[in-house]
C-alpha cells in the first residue's frame, strides 16, 4: 500500500496514509525542491508543491505521457526505472526544463515517482565543457607557438641574432604559459576547489604598500605614473592574499592597457562602513556592449592587444570571485578614449565584526 504519502479527497489533501494510519510528518515533502508523485492505477494520489511547479500533475491527473507510460511498466513487472526528458516551462517560453525522474514499485498497484529539475546541473555542466574548451584553446596557443620557435631554433642555430630573438620570443610564451596556468589554479582555488582561509582583521595599508611595489617596476618600464592617495588607517575583513591579488591584477590591468606618460591612480576611501579601491586609468578603455562580459573567464575586449600584454582573461573573473569570497563587489565604469575605473568594496572590519576595533 502506499506508505507515507497524503491521500487526496474531494480536493483536500490530508496527513495520512492510504490505510489511515498517519506515518511520517507529509508537510515536509512540500519542502523538498524535487517533485514526488504517487500514483494508483492511473490516478494521483499525492503530489507535493515542486510536483505541481514543475507543471506535470493537474488535479489527480499526471500530465506527462512519458511518465505515465514508465509507471505502467514498473508496475507490471515491478523493476525500477530512471528516465530523462524534458518539460515545458512554467513561463510559456520556448525553453524547456531537463529533468531526471526516477519510478519504483510502492506496493499493490502503488507507483512512487521523484522527479528532479536539472536545469543547474545541466547549466553547471555546459559551463565545465566550455571551461574545458577554453583551457585547451587557450594552453594550445602558447605551447604551438614554443614548437615552431624551437622548430626555427634549431634551423638557426648558426645564426646567433636569429638564436637570441628566438629565444627571447621562447621566453615570452613561456612566461605566458605560466600566467595561464597559475591563474588558473587561483581561479580553481576561488571557486571552491580548496576551503576558504580564515579571515582576519587586515590593514588596508598593508595591502595596497605591498601591491604597489610589486607593480612599480611594471609601471616603470611602460613609463606610466602610479599614484596612491585616500585615506589611511582602514581596515576591512578578509584574506590578505586574496586582496592583493585582486588589487594588482586590476592595477596590471590598468598599466597594460594606458598610453606611456599616463597615470594609474590608485585611491582608499570609506563610506558609510564600506571601505573602496579605486584603481582609475587614462586608457583606451571599454565600449559599454563590452562592460557587462568583462569578468567573465577567457573574455578580451581586445584580444590583440591581451596577446600583446600577455594577458590571460582570467584576471577580472578572479577579481569576482576574491570579492564574492569576502562579501563585496566589483564595479566598472569606462569610456572608451578616456579610461577606465574599477571599485573593490568590502564591508570595513569594525562594521564586519560587530563594531570591534582593528588589531
Amino acid at each position: 500500500m502506499l506508505s507515507g504519502a497524503r491521500r487526496r479527497t474531494g480536493g483536500r489533501t490530508h496527513g495520512e496514509t492510504a490505510t489511515g494510519a498517519t506515518r511520517l510528518p507529509l508537510g515536509l515533502l512540500d519542502e523538498v525542491p524535487v517533485a514526488v508523485v504517487a500514483l494508483r492505477g492511473d490516478d494521483v494520489v499525492f503530489a507535493n508543491a515542486a510536483a505541481h511547479r514543475l507543471g506535470i500533475v493537474r488535479g489527480t491527473f499526471l500530465v506527462v505521457a512519458e511518465l505515465r507510460q514508465t509507471a505502467r511498466l514498473v508496475r507490471r513487472d515491478g523493476l525500477r526505472r530512471e528516465i530523462t526528458l524534458t518539460l515545458p516551462s512554467a513561463q510559456l517560453s520556448p525553453t524547456r526544463i531537463p529533468v531526471r525522474a526516477e519510478v519504483f514499485l510502492l506496493g499493490g498497484d502503488e507507483v512512487g515517482a521523484v522527479v528532479e529539475d536539472q536545469t543547474e546541473a545541466s547549466r553547471v555542466e555546459a559551463v565545465r565543457r566550455d571551461f574545458v574548451a577554453n583551457v585547451g584553446h587557450e594552453v594550445k596557443t602558447p605551447v604551438g607557438a614554443i614548437a615552431l620557435l624551437a622548430e626555427a631554433l634549431k634551423e638557426a642555430r648558426d645564426d646567433p641574432v636569429a638564436v637570441a630573438r628566438f629565444v627571447d620570443r621562447i621566453a615570452v610564451e613561456t612566461q605566458r604559459l605560466s600566467r595561464l596556468v597559475q591563474e588558473l589554479l587561483d581561479l580553481s582555488r576561488l571557486q571552491g576547489g580548496e576551503p576558504l582561509p580564515e579571515m582576519t582583521v587586515i590593514g588596508v595599508d598593508a595591502v595596497v604598500n605591498e601591491v604597489v611595489e610589486r607593480m612599480s617596476p611594471m609601471a616603470d618600464a611602460k613609463q606610466v605614473r602610479l599614484v596612491v592617495d585616500g585615506e589611511s588607517g582602514l581596515a576591512v575583513l578578509g584574506d590578505a592574499g586574496q586582496l592583493a591579488m585582486a588589487l594588482a591584477n586590476l592595477i596590471d590591468n590598468a598599466i597594460s592597457y594606458s598610453a606611456p606618460g599616463s597615470r594609474v591612480a590608485l585611491t582608499a576611501k570609506c563610506r558609510e562602513d564600506v571601505v573602496e579601491l579605486v584603481v582609475a586609468d587614462q586608457g583606451v578603455g571599454i565600449a559599454h556592449v563590452d562592460l557587462v562580459r568583462v569578468f567573465e573567464r577567457f573574455y578580451r575586449v581586445d584580444p590583440a592587444r591581451s596577446r600583446e600584454t600577455g594577458g590571460t582573461g582570467l584576471g577580472l573573473a578572479i577579481v569576482k570571485h576574491v570579492m564574492n569570497n569576502h562579501g563585496g563587489e566589483v564595479t566598472v565604469w569606462s569610456t572608451p578614449g578616456v579610461g577606465s575605473t574599477f571599485t573593490l568594496r568590502l564591508p570595513e572590519a569594525a562594521a564586519a565584526d560587530g563594531g570591534g576595533q582593528p588589531g
